[in-house]
């Protein structure tokens, strides 16, 4: 590789003094949305025994309760990717910015085996390491973009985007799945493979007998999604009018894109859509892509919408209470969603306890978890929304006195979380 492939990027040329509120905004409400999609796995009571997007179970309005919730990881991601950038533009240095997202992104991983996994389970048993899903794969792109910030921009952008938009080329590519005790454990390069491209697995980490990992969130595309997100930060040295204009020229095209190749039904996702017995269960059935792993018409669903959120939004004044929590839980992200799943979890069982159920299963670990769950276990989706509200209501004051510490004490470790 030449030097001057390794040389940091070129200066910005108007640094960003300030937040930006329509960031905040666009993450704070993808949020709240993914708090529905956590309390549903606790509470709905068909979690259990099938996909809420399988439109041979599913109804429309589960589809789109689970579809919605699609998102707010790809919006989670890329953003994280442009605060990154807007580090870089409010004067952090190359060497300031990549040390930061190096031993962040590292906190995360741990996290995700630690915090998330205990409130997530509420349970100690390590023989189940835990679930590599969303804050992992934040947490690995933040280490790989540590090392990329020292690239050109443009490199990074064609780095991102390539991954985003080739990687469904390896999709025949499929390692044999562990099948559980008994069976062989996968070797060191299918593991790897699985946990590059290959979601939705149970493997053992190491050996057998030892912990046991359930991987949601495969590296590939998250990665280059961060990488774009990096990349496209630069957007916000643009004056308002240009910025709003790059946003939604970018956001419409990314729509029209993913409209017309999953028309094609050719390229960008592993499960065609087809025709079903009802124009609105083949319109789910058009917009029903592949999140595990990610794929490039799925991102492209979900990253267009939100550039378009993202341009309509920008430099506008936030008004409301509503809009102004909103704009304070985009702010604490990583305390919400810290929080978010043992909140989910308790509801859910101080519910399941209102109503003489069993709640044991809420304390066992996959995969005894799916063996365990009772017959009766769970609520409609109206106890499902009802719940949601109680948990983002608890989040909002939770995160408003986080918010407030936060802000008193901006150099503190807190800007770790």
């Amino acid at each position: 590789m030449s030097g001057s492939a390794l040389a940091p990027s070129p200066a910005v040329a108007a640094p960003a003094r300030t937040r930006l509120e329509s960031i905040d905004l666009v993450r704070g409400a993808v949020m709240v949305i993914m708090v529905l999609d956590h309390t549903r796995d606790y509470v709905h009571n068909v979690a259990f025994k099938f996909d809420p997007t399988d439109l041979t179970q599913t109804t429309t309005v589960l589809f789109l309760t689970r579809w919605v919730t699609h998102f707010c990881a790809p919006t989670f991601v890329f953003l994280a990717g442009v605060a990154a950038y807007l580090q870089r533009a409010r004067g952090a240095t190359t060497a300031e910015l990549s040390r930061f997202l190096l031993t962040r992104g590292l906190w995360l991983v741990v996290l995700e085996f630690t915090v998330v996994r205990v409130g997530t389970w509420f349970n100690l048993d390590y023989g189940f390491l835990g679930v590599m899903q969303v804050i992992w794969a934040l947490g690995v792109s933040m280490v790989v973009l540590a090392g990329l910030v020292h690239l050109p921009i443009a490199a990074i952008a064609a780095f991102g985007v390539a991954m985003i938009a080739l990687h469904n080329l390896f999709d025949g590519i499929h390692v044999q799945s562990w099948q559980g005790p008994g069976s062989p454990v996968p070797g060191a390069a299918a593991r790897l493979w699985m946990i590059l491209h290959q979601g939705n697995e149970f493997f053992p980490l190491f050996t057998w007998p030892g912990p046991v990992v359930f991987l949601i969130y495969p590296l590939v595309p998250w990665i280059g999604v961060m990488a774009a997100g990096y990349a496209f930060g630069c957007v916000y040295d643009l004056d308002t009018a240009q910025r709003r204009r790059a946003l939604a020229l970018t956001g419409a095209a990314l729509v029209a894109a993913f409209i017309v190749l999953r028309a094609l039904n050719i390229y960008g996702d592993p499960a065609p859509w087809r025709v079903q017995p009802s124009a609105v269960f083949t319109l789910l059935s058009f917009v029903n892509t592949t999140k595990y792993p990610p794929s490039l018409l799925f991102l492209l669903m979900t990253l267009g919408p939100m550039m378009l959120a993202l341009a309509w939004l920008d430099s506008r004044r936030v008004a409301g209470g509503a809009g102004r929590a909103i704009v304070m839980l985009g702010r604490v992200p990583l305390f919400f969603y810290l929080l978010q799943w043992p909140l989910a979890h308790s509801v859910a069982i101080a519910v399941s306890l209102l109503a003489g159920k069993d709640v044991g299963y809420y304390f066992i670990s996959p995969p005894a978890f799916f063996t365990e769950v009772p017959p009766d276990a769970g609520f409609g989706l109206g106890t499902v929304y009802l719940c949601w509200a109680v948990v983002v209501v608890v989040l909002y004051f939770l995160c408003r006195w986080y918010a407030d510490v936060k802000r008193r004490h901006p150099r503190s470790l807190l800007r770790y979380f």
